[in-house]
């Protein structure tokens, strides 16, 4: 049984988040790039900050959909990750999160995008409801229309390994 959503919708900016870091010796791996095991943590910790500032709630990595490595970052780069929401299911939440090597002058270029799916947990671990998301620009709501297509093939890819 569907039950409507009664919570009050929020906004992309309500929740967006930005983390920095200066990459140092212990980020960085035998041939002196990011690690992307550790630029994984970090996208992931972004990610939940995103969702529990969406939902309110704890939260827990359900899917991690889409991790591009665009670009590599190197030692005393300053790396930027931006997480924001792009959908709201039920209980499920789609997460963007962009990272970037920002230049001493300010200008940023793409190194990473990953699409996260986060569920919201009740105070018994149950997933619980979320609040819808309210879209207010074209591109939030191209981005919207891109995760229900993202959204539709994990769906299908449940279905075929049952």
């Amino acid at each position: 049984m569907k039950t409507e959503n009664t919570l009050k919708p929020k906004t992309v900016d309500e929740s967006r988040t930005e983390q920095v870091q200066i990459l140092t010796q212990s980020t960085l791996n035998g041939t002196k790039r990011l690690f992307g095991g550790q630029l994984m943590q970090w996208i992931d910790i972004v990610a939940a900050v995103v969702a529990r500032r969406h939902s309110g709630c704890n939260i827990t990595t359900a899917v991690v959909d889409t991790l591009q490595f665009i670009n590599p970052a190197y030692g005393n780069d300053m790396v930027v990750l931006e997480g924001y929401m792009t959908y709201t299911g039920r209980t499920s939440m789609e997460v963007c999160v962009k990272t970037y090597v920002e230049s001493l002058d300010g200008k940023r270029h793409e190194i990473n995008t990953a699409y996260i799916v986060m569920v919201a947990l009740d105070e018994n671990e149950n997933p619980t409801q979320v609040p819808p998301l309210l879209i207010t620009t074209d591109e939030e709501k191209e981005e919207w229309n891109a995760a229900v297509k993202r959204n539709d093939l994990r769906k299908l890819r449940r279905k075929e390994r049952f």
